[in-house]
């Protein structure tokens, strides 16, 4: 299971869904990959829908990370994120991976093995389009994805 997280309109948000649909074009998510590929709001419920069950879940996000540039790259796994203070692991959806997780937990609806692949968001205002930085970061972490899910 892959899920994009953010909104395609609100610039580095859209990091996620541009994720998504690149590895969509590269053929994961079709039956044959037997891997599904989803894009989400980042809306907690819907988010552990979607992860409930998978032995692996790769969430792909875009994060305010405090940092003046975007692009940085970040790779946690289960453990991390319910070890990490709101305030770095905030995504811009208004609740931490780290809640969200936390969540999942008090329900028993965790996927096995849950790992995010975050970059460093710049500008989340309205618009489409990412800004260079994050951009660049699409490629490196279709490929980290690939890598995790084949």
């Amino acid at each position: 299971m892959v899920i994009g997280v953010g909104n395609e309109y609100r610039r580095d948000d859209g990091f996620g869904p541009t994720v998504v649909a690149r590895l969509t074009e590269l053929g994961l998510g079709d039956p044959e990959s037997g891997v599904t590929v989803r894009a989400t709001d980042g809306e907690p419920t819907r988010l552990i829908d979607l992860w409930t069950g998978a032995d692996l879940a790769v969430v792909v996000d875009a994060v305010r990370d405090g940092h003046d540039h975007g692009g940085h790259r970040y790779e946690l796994v289960l453990g991390e994120l319910t070890d990490l203070p709101d305030e770095r692991s905030s995504s811009s959806h208004g609740i931490s991976l780290g809640s969200t997780v936390e969540l999942g937990q008090a329900l028993g609806r965790l996927p096995h093995r849950l790992v995010v692949l975050a970059v460093g968001g710049h500008e989340f205002g309205f618009g489409a389009g990412l800004t260079p930085e994050v951009a660049a970061a699409v490629e490196p972490v279709v490929a980290r994805v690939r890598d995790l899910v084949g």
